[in-house]
C-alpha cells in the first residue's frame, strides 16, 4: 500500500487482519488510472480480521470497519460476519478467496487456511446471489437520477452516455462470473475479458447492446443453474468447525 504512512494504515485498517486483498476494479483487471478522463475508480481493498477479546467475551460489538482515505476505500470484516456472508454466496466476499496471488496484500497462515478450505462455501446458491446483484446493477444502470452514491465526475459520464457505464460493466461481469462458477465451481475474479468490460465502462457500447447481452446472459445463467453439479447448499458444519478452530486457536495463543 504505497504512499501510506504507518499511521494512515492504522487509521484505514483494524487490528488483527489475517487476510487482505484488492477488490473491485483492480481485482477484476478493469482499473482505469486516475489520470484518465473517464476514471472514477478508487483503490478498493477487502479484508478479514479477528476481533478483540472484548468483542467475543465482553460488551464490545464489532462486525466490520469501513474507511475511505485518499484514493483507498477499505472494508474489513470480523471473521464471524465474513463467514456468514460467504455462506450466503455474497459475490464480493467470495471473490477474496479466488484472487491472483499478487493481488493479496496480506495473507497470514490463518488467512491461507480459509482459502485452502474455500470449497466449504461452494454451492448453487451463487445463482441467486450473483443474479440478484446483477439485477440490482441492471436497474441502477438507468434509474440513477435520485442516487446519492455518485460523485460529480460519474454523474457527468452518465449525462454524456445516457446510462451508468460502470453499473453496466458490473452487470455483465457478475453474470459471466456466476455462469462460470455454476459450471466450474470457481471464480475467475481477474478477468481475461477485461478489454470488453473496459469498453463497456468507457461508454463504447450502446445501452441497447448492453441490455441485449445482459438478457442473453440471464438466460445462460438459468441454464447453467439447471445443469450445475454443485451442491445445493454450502458445507455449514465444516465452515463452523473451521471458524471455531481459527478463533479458538487465536485466543489460546494469547
Amino acid at each position: 500500500m504505497k504512499h501510506l504512512s504507518k499511521e494512515e494504515e492504522k487509521e484505514l485498517l483494524p487490528d488483527n487482519v489475517i487476510l487482505l486483498g484488492f477488490r473491485g476494479s483492480i481485482a477484476h483487471n478493469t482499473y482505469i488510472p486516475q489520470n484518465d478522463p473517464n476514471s472514477i475508480d478508487d483503490k478498493d481493498i477487502m479484508g478479514v480480521c479477528i476481533g478483540s477479546k472484548e468483542s467475543y467475551f465482553g460488551f464490545e460489538r464489532f462486525e466490520q470497519k469501513e474507511k475511505k482515505l485518499k484514493e483507498w476505500d477499505s472494508v474489513v470484516y470480523e471473521i464471524r460476519k465474513y463467514f456468514r456472508l460467504l455462506l450466503k454466496s455474497n459475490p464480493n466476499v467470495l471473490s477474496l478467496l479466488w484472487l491472483k496471488p499478487h493481488l493479496y496484500i496480506k495473507m497470514t497462515d490463518t488467512g491461507k487456511k480459509i482459502i485452502d478450505n474455500r470449497e466449504f462455501f461452494v454451492s448453487k446458491k451463487v445463482y441467486h446471489s450473483f443474479n440478484g446483484y446483477a439485477y440490482g446493477q441492471f436497474k441502477r444502470m438507468t434509474h440513477f437520477k435520485s442516487e446519492g452514491y455518485m460523485g460529480a465526475k460519474r454523474k457527468k459520464l452518465v449525462e454524456k452516455f445516457g446510462y451508468d457505464c460502470k453499473n453496466a460493466a458490473h452487470l455483465i461481469r457478475l453474470l459471466r462470473m456466476g455462469i462460470e462458477f455454476l459450471t466450474e465451481g470457481k471464480l475467475y475474479v481477474f478477468r481475461e475479458d477485461n478489454h470488453q468490460l473496459l469498453s463497456i465502462k468507457r461508454g463504447e457500447w450502446s445501452l441497447d447492446k448492453v441490455k441485449a447481452e445482459a438478457e442473453r446472459l440471464f438466460k445462460m445463467a438459468e441454464e447453467a443453474y439447471m445443469r450445475s453439479k454443485l451442491p445445493n447448499e454450502p458445507k455449514y458444519e465444516k465452515a463452523e468447525e473451521l471458524l471455531m478452530e481459527i478463533t479458538q486457536g487465536y485466543f489460546r495463543s494469547w
